[in-house]
């Protein structure tokens, strides 16, 4: 019972708060998530790395591990969303953002918060961090089929990776005012992320719900198959490898819609959008089975 209950304590939070979002969504169809998108780009994501990177416990030695891990992960995750691609006739190269790229960050991170406490969101962040750089290199290049080194100058979360980077290798002491306020940031970007999350669900449409179904399934289903197998084979334990298993198990990212709405054609950023809402609305179902393991058997 006991599990249960922590299990409510974990999600709850994070689906009420992308109920909100849903809600003003519905409510006001012309609600624009425009600010929070630029805040969360420009301040909120390179404090929230950098405050849960340098003040979470996290050493240079765990950032470099984990940060390995998710791009071996993802790694597997490209393989087998190309595969799925080419099996329905897909295009395999700008569709394939949405199969690979979690969404580790607006609903990974807050997840393993709730689920392990600052511990988590160290750890959380730092795979995090890898499918946010990979956003903007990777994932611009699958959607313009050209890479953008500009793109990459401008982007905000990078600064933030850099500079916890720094702190950690350097065991400079993150002072109080700097740590105060990317606290703050963090916390008010988690909110954000998570409510405009809910109002993306309610303008996001899905083309086919057959091919939608299936990718979905990929993404939710096969993603924390994947993670528990490279946790298996490692032999990883204890409250990392549970964020680790968490965080493959996150559904498409928003973020990947948005970049392929300014690099890609009209009909692949349509079929974005129904494997974005449909492996979200899948994740309502799987995550909770997910989290329920990765507190049972890792902590």
């Amino acid at each position: 019972m006991e599990l249960y209950l922590k299990l409510i304590d974990v999600l709850f939070p994070v689906f009420f708060i992308i109920g909100i979002g849903y809600y003003i969504g519905k409510k006001d169809k012309k609600f624009n998530t425009k600010f929070i998108t630029n805040f969360a780009g420009t301040i909120g994501t390179p404090a929230m790395i950098f405050y849960t990177i340098t003040t979470t416990g996290v050493t240079l030695e765990i950032f470099i591990e984990y940060f390995i891990y998710a791009v071996v992960i993802l790694g597997a995750f490209a393989a087998v969303g190309f595969f799925f691609l080419i099996l329905l006739k897909k295009d395999p190269i700008t569709e394939l953002p949405p199969l690979f790229l979690p969404n580790t960050g607006n609903m990974g991170v807050p997840i393993c918060l709730f689920a392990y406490g600052t511990a988590g969101l160290g750890v959380a962040s730092a795979i995090a961090s890898v499918i946010i750089l990979f956003h903007f290199t990777i994932g611009v290049f699958l959607a313009s089929k050209k890479f953008s080194l500009n793109i990459l100058i401008k982007n905000g979360p990078i600064y933030g990776i850099i500079a916890a980077i720094s702190y950690l290798y350097f065991d400079w002491e993150v002072p109080g005012f700097l740590e105060n306020t990317t606290f703050l940031l963090t916390y008010t970007t988690i909110f954000l992320v998570l409510m405009s999350l809910g109002v993306a669900l309610t303008k996001l449409k899905i083309v086919s719900w057959t091919h939608a179904a299936i990718l979905g399934s990929v993404r939710v289903i096969l993603g924390p198959i994947i993670g528990f197998s490279l946790i298996n084979f490692l032999g990883l334990t204890g409250f990392m490898a549970g964020v680790l298993l968490i965080q493959s198990a996150m559904p498409s990212a928003v973020l990947t819609y948005l970049v392929g709405s300014m690099y890609s054609k009209k009909s692949a950023v349509d079929n974005i959008a129904s494997v974005i809402v449909s492996s979200t609305l899948m994740s309502f179902i799987t995550i909770p089975i997910v989290v329920y393991l990765s507190l049972r058997f890792f902590n």
